[in-house]
């Protein structure tokens, strides 16, 4: 019987590596249709502002464009860029970006992740950089728009990029609290190793906001692949979405309140001696599940081009950079 449930926890993870590897099980499970939205207007919405109610979430029949609990999932064709542009300029919302380059890192990826997101990311508004970095003499000359600056936040470098990963959410609490809770209404926790190819504007901000996982968004959900070690206090047995990691933001009091909830995690699965199975993003999953983001994005907010043709995805905003791991992550 224990092998038979072994067998069974593994399933998922080893469907999940064949999507990954296998050219022609993704273009298929690119068909299998997401579930609908059923409400018959955004004025339904559990809205996070009211611009909110002009979203036209029958625009887009091909994708759900809302979710269970009424939070919207935001899709290229529904809202006005520039009325939420101006809404938020009205209302004096500014935007933290916190981004960590370490090691290698900073040298591969940070200058054209700077330099791309001066021409996509927030336009228009208030936007400080603050980069985590091991080596802040190595930081790039980035010519800045007005409102915007870069506050350089040194860090320790851990051994294992497994430990960078996840220690960067006790990192983000911290400089929210000591820094960020002053000069901005919202943040934006990003990795590095992405460039901006297009807007990625106002109409993403919001309390919490989640990201869905490229890779994952068509599969059934008995395949999402959550940590499933009872262990471990990222465990969860099912789920509302399978959330990236790479992308995630709100308020600052709720991404504060999330690094923290993440950290502390974290931190009691070291003492039990147990790690989770995507380390800092299965632990933001669990907190997703129980704290339901009030806005969810699109994959066109963070897409893999190696994943080839997708009908539903019609911009990319971000892309992911080539990720030459056995070189990066070496010691």
């Amino acid at each position: 019987m224990k092998c038979v449930t072994k067998r069974l926890v593994c399933l998922p993870i080893v469907l999940c590596v064949l999507y990954f590897t296998a050219p022609p099980l993704k273009i298929l499970i690119g068909y299998i249709p997401m579930d609908t939205c059923t409400l018959e207007s955004a004025s339904l919405l559990s809205l996070d502002n009211s611009v909110d109610a002009m979203l036209d979430l029958k625009s887009r029949p091909d994708v759900q464009t809302c979710t269970s609990w009424k939070a919207p999932i935001i899709w290229d064709g529904m809202f006005l860029p520039e009325v939420y542009d101006q809404m938020h300029k009205n209302s004096g919302s500014s935007v933290a970006l916190t981004v960590f380059a370490i090691g290698r890192y900073m040298d591969a990826y940070l200058q054209p992740f700077l330099r791309s997101a001066e021409r996509h990311f927030m336009l228009g508004l208030p936007v400080t950089y603050y980069v985590f970095t091991d080596q802040p003499e190595k930081m790039p000359q980035i010519m800045l728009a007005p409102q915007r600056s870069i506050k350089v936040v040194e860090v320790e470098r851990h051994h294992r990029w497994q430990d960078i990963s996840m220690m960067r959410m006790k990192s983000i609490a911290d400089t929210i609290d000591t820094q960020i809770r002053h000069h901005a209404t919202h943040v934006f926790c990003f990795d590095v190793d992405q460039v901006f190819t297009g807007r990625f504007g106002s109409e993403t901000l919001g309390e919490s906001v989640a990201l869905l996982h490229a890779y994952q968004y068509h599969l059934p959900k008995f395949l999402y692949t959550y940590d499933k070690n009872p262990k471990s206090q990222a465990y969860m047995e099912r789920g509302d979405f399978y959330y990236h990691a790479a992308v995630f933001g709100g308020t600052w009091r709720s991404v504060k309140a999330l690094t923290e909830a993440c950290y502390q995690g974290i931190m009691r699965d070291k003492e039990n001696k147990v790690e989770a199975l995507w380390h800092d993003e299965s632990h933001l999953n669990k907190y997703m599940w129980l704290h339901k983001p009030s806005r969810v994005l699109s994959p066109e907010y963070c897409w893999d081009n190696l994943i080839g043709y997708r009908k539903d995805i019609r911009v990319t905003r971000l892309l992911w950079a080539p990720k030459n791991y056995d070189t990066l992550r070496a010691a």
